[in-house]
C-alpha cells in the first residue's frame, strides 16, 4: 500500500474543510428552509478537518516540548468564536488556517526537493569489467574502490572515479552547476550522476556509492537545511515566547473589555479577534521560507552553503581574501625554464619529479608533466614529508633531498647566490629549487595564468559593494604583481611571500575591520579558511577536505559563481527584512483595528492568513536560481572555453540516460 505523505494528508484535510465551509455557507445563504440542514454538518466537518489536526499538533508540542505554539492560538480563537455564537467565523478561521498551512508545505516542499533531485541522479546499475575482461551489469551500490566500470554514450557515471581509457564530453551540470559539458581524458576525475555524452570510457572507481560526491552533497544539503541561521533561530525563539504573550494579552483584553462594559459575548469576540490579529505566523515562517529557498537555489547552481548562518554571514562580508594558485589562477602551471648546476638537465628533472611525485600541489603536477613530456621517469625518493608553505623533503641513498621555495632553501642552509640562477630570480615566475642537504642542485621556473572567470568575478564583487579585495600568495612579489595586474588588482591589494601562518594572521587582521571571507582550495589553506568569518572552498567537487574545511563550497572552478552567490546572499537578506517588516506592519494594523475599531473576526483571519502566504511566496522568489541562470547567460554570450565550444555538445538527461544531439 502506498504511504500517504504529510502534504497529501494536509491537502485532503484542507479540501474537507473547504467543502464543509461551502456547505455551511450554502445553508446560511439559502436560509433555514430546505437547505438549512447543511449548516450543522458543514460546520462540524470544518471543525473536525481543520480544528482536530491543529489541536493535535498544539497538544503534541505542549506535551513533548513544553511549547505553546501558533496552532493553539488558532484553535482557542475558533472555539471562542463558537462559544459566543459565531461558529461560522470560527470555521472561516480554521479553513483559511488549514489552507495556508497546506500552501506553506507545498511551497517549502519545492525548496526541499533539491535533495530528491540529487538522489534521482544516481543510476541503479553499472557495467563492471571483471579481471578476465568480461562485462556484467551489477547494482551500482555494490561498486567499491578499484572496480573497473565501462561507460557507454548516454550513461550516467555510477560512482566517483578516474578515467582509465577513452576521451569524451561529460555533462556535469547537476553536480558542479557548469552549464556546458566538460572534455575528459585519461587521468581526469568523473563524479557519480554525471552523464557521458560521447565515446566509450573505462573508469576506475575511487569511492564507493556511500562516500561519493552526490552522497556528501546530500548530507551537506540536509545538514544545511536543518541548521538554522541566526535570524531563523531568533524568529523561532520570538515566536514561542510571543505566543504565550498573545494568550496572556487576549485574556487581559477580555478582562479589560468586560470592565469597560462589554457583555460577555462581545468581550470574548473581541479577544478572539485580537488572538488572531496578533498571531506571529507570518513572522515565524518568513525567515525559514527565504533561507530554505536560497540554500536550494544555490545548491542547484553548484554552490553549497553549510547552513543559513554561512548564507547570512556572506551577505555581511566586507572583505574578500583570495589564495592565488589554483583559485585566482588556473593551477595548470607550466615549467618554462630548467637550470641544472651540474649541466645534467635530464637527471635534475628526474630527481625533481621524483620528490614531487607524492605532492598534490599544482606546481608539483606541472613538474611531473614536464618530466613526462621529456620521457623521464621520476627517480625514487623515500620518506617524503610535506612542509606547508615551503616545499617537500625526502630521502635518497646519498642523503636528504628537498624541493621548494627560498624559505625551505634557507632552512636547509643552501646558498641561492649562484650566478646561473640570477636570470631566473629576476623573472616574474615561480621558482622551485632542488637541493641535496645544503648543496643546491638547480632550479626551475613555473608560470601560471589567471582564470578567465577571475577578473569578471572580482569586478562583480566590487560592484556588489565589497570594500576590500586581497590576493594572498606564497610566491615572490614579482610573480604576484604580474597576476594581480591581469586581474585588475592594485599593488596594495597584493600580499606576497606568505606562509600559511602568515595568511591566518592576515585574515585575522582583516577581520578586525569587518567581516571577511577567504577563498582557497580547501587543502593548503585549511587554517585560513577556518579563521575567516566565511571560508569558501574553490572547485570542491570530489574533495572531502575542501567540503569539510569550508563554510561554502564552489563545486566548479568558475569564480563568477562566487559573485552570484554573494549577490544571492544579499538578496536573501533583503527579502528577510522585507518579510519581517511586512509581517510586523500587518500585525500592528490588525491589532490596532481589533483594539480601537470593530474589526470583524473574518477580516482579521483574512489579513493574518493572507500575510502568512504572502511572506512565503516572497521568500520563494529566491528559487529563481540566479546562479545557474547567470552561468547560462554567460555561456550563451560566448564565454565558453575553446575546448568545450569545439565539442558542440548538447544533452537532455533523465535519471539514467542522456539524449545527445549535435549543436545546431
Amino acid at each position: 500500500m502506498k504511504r500517504i505523505s504529510s502534504l497529501d494528508l494536509s491537502m485532503a484535510l484542507s479540501l474537507a474543510a473547504v467543502l464543509g465551509l461551502a456547505l455551511a455557507a450554502a445553508g446560511l445563504w439559502l436560509g433555514n428552509g430546505r437547505f438549512g440542514f447543511l449548516v450543522a454538518p458543514g460546520l462540524a466537518l470544518v471543525y473536525l478537518a481543520g480544528g482536530v489536526p491543529a489541536a493535535g499538533r498544539a497538544l503534541g508540542s505542549l506535551w513533548r516540548d513544553h511549547v505553546l505554539d501558533i496552532d493553539l492560538l488558532m484553535v482557542v480563537a475558533a472555539l471562542a468564536a463558537a462559544a459566543v455564537g459565531a461558529p461560522f467565523e470560527g470555521a472561516v478561521l480554521l479553513t483559511l488556517f488549514s489552507l495556508s498551512g497546506t500552501l506553506e508545505k507545498r511551497a517549502l516542499g519545492r525548496a526541499r526537493r533539491a535533495i530528491e533531485a540529487l538522489m534521482a541522479l544516481r543510476p541503479e546499475t553499472a557495467l563492471r569489467r571483471g579481471p578476465d575482461g568480461t562485462v556484467a551489469e551489477v547494482p551500482a551500490a555494490d561498486l567499491v574502490a578499484g572496480d573497473a566500470v565501462v561507460l557507454r554514450p548516454g550513461a550516467r557515471v555510477p560512482a566517483d572515479g578516474v578515467i582509465a581509457t577513452g576521451r569524451g564530453g561529460v555533462d556535469e551540470a547537476h553536480i558542479t552547476g557548469e552549464s556546458m559539458p566538460v572534455s575528459k581524458a585519461p587521468g581526469d576525475p568523473v563524479f557519480e550522476g554525471t552523464v557521458n555524452l560521447d565515446g566509450v570510457l573505462d573508469v576506475t572507481v575511487t569511492r564507493g556509492v556511500g562516500d561519493s560526491t552526490i552522497a556528501r552533497m546530500i548530507r551537506l544539503v540536509t545538514e544545511a537545511q536543518a541548521a538554522k541561521a541566526p535570524s531563523e533561530r531568533f524568529s523561532t525563539w520570538f515566536g514561542q515566547r510571543y505566543t504565550v504573550a498573545v494568550l496572556v494579552g487576549a485574556a487581559l483584553a477580555f478582562a479589560v473589555f468586560r470592565w469597560l462594559g462589554h457583555d460577555w459575548d462581545g468581550a470574548l469576540y473581541k479577544a478572539a479577534t485580537l488572538l488572531v490579529a496578533a498571531s506571529p505566523c507570518a513572522i515565524v515562517i518568513s525567515v525559514p521560507a527565504a533561507i530554505l529557498s536560497a540554500l536550494s537555489a544555490a545548491a542547484r547552481g553548484g554552490v553549497l552553503f553549510k547552513g543559513g548562518a554561512a548564507l547570512e554571514t556572506l551577505a555581511a562580508v566586507e572583505t574578500f581574501a583570495f589564495d592565488k594558485t589554483g583559485t585566482l589562477t588556473t593551477g595548470r602551471a607550466t615549467v618554462t625554464q630548467v637550470v641544472a648546476l651540474d649541466g645534467d638537465e635530464a637527471g635534475f628533472l628526474s630527481r625533481l619529479a621524483g620528490i614531487e611525485a607524492q605532492s598534490e600541489h599544482h606546481i608539483a603536477a606541472a613538474i611531473r608533466r614536464a618530466a613526462k613530456v621529456r620521457g623521464l621517469s621520476p627517480a625514487p625518493v623515500a620518506d617524503t614529508v610535506n612542509r606547508p608553505g615551503k616545499g617537500i623533503v625526502g630521502t635518497v641513498p646519498s642523503g636528504t633531498i628537498w624541493a621548494g621555495n627560498p624559505y625551505l632553501a634557507a632552512e636547509m642552509g643552501a646558498d641561492l647566490g649562484h650566478p646561473a640562477l640570477a636570470v631566473l630570480d629576476a623573472g616574474a615566475q615561480t621558482l622551485v629549487y632542488l637541493g641535496r642537504g645544503s648543496q643546491l642542485l638547480g632550479a626551475v621556473t613555473v608560470a601560471d595564468e589567471a582564470r578567465a572567470s577571475a577578473a569578471p568575478a572580482l569586478a562583480a564583487l566590487r560592484a556588489g559593494r565589497v570594500r576590500r579585495i586581497v590576493m594572498m600568495t606564497g610566491d615572490r612579489r614579482p610573480v604576484a604583481l604580474r597576476i594581480g595586474a591581469e586581474l585588475g588588482l592594485r599593488p596594495e591589494e597584493i600580499e606576497a611571500a606568505m606562509l600559511p601562518d602568515d595568511k591566518v594572521r592576515a585574515v585575522a587582521a582583516l577581520a578586525e575591520r569587518g567581516r571577511v571571507a577567504f577563498v582557497g582550495d580547501g587543502v593548503n589553506d585549511a587554517a585560513a579558511l577556518a579563521r575567516a568569518d566565511v571560508g569558501i572552498a574553490m572547485g570542491a567537487a570530489g574533495s572531502e577536505v575542501a567540503l569539510q574545511a569550508a563554510d561554502v563550497a564552489l563545486l566548479s572552478e568558475d569564480l563568477e559563481r562566487l559573485a552570484h552567490a554573494h549577490r544571492l546572499s544579499r538578496r536573501t537578506a533583503r527579502i528577510i527584512r522585507q518579510n519581517l517588516g511586512f509581517a510586523l506592519g500587518a500585525m500592528v494594523l490588525l491589532v490596532t483595528g481589533g483594539l480601537f475599531f470593530d474589526l470583524p473576526l473574518p477580516l482579521a483571519v483574512v489579513g493574518h492568513e493572507g500575510g502568512t502566504v504572502l511572506v512565503v511566496l516572497n521568500g520563494l522568489r529566491l528559487l529563481s536560481d540566479p546562479i545557474r541562470q547567470a552561468a547560462q547567460e554567460r555561456d550563451a554570450g560566448g564565454l565558453v572555453s575553446a575546448e568545450t565550444a569545439q565539442g558542440g555538445w548538447r544533452a537532455s538527461a533523465s535519471s539514467n540516460t542522456s539524449v545527445v544531439s549535435p549543436k545546431g
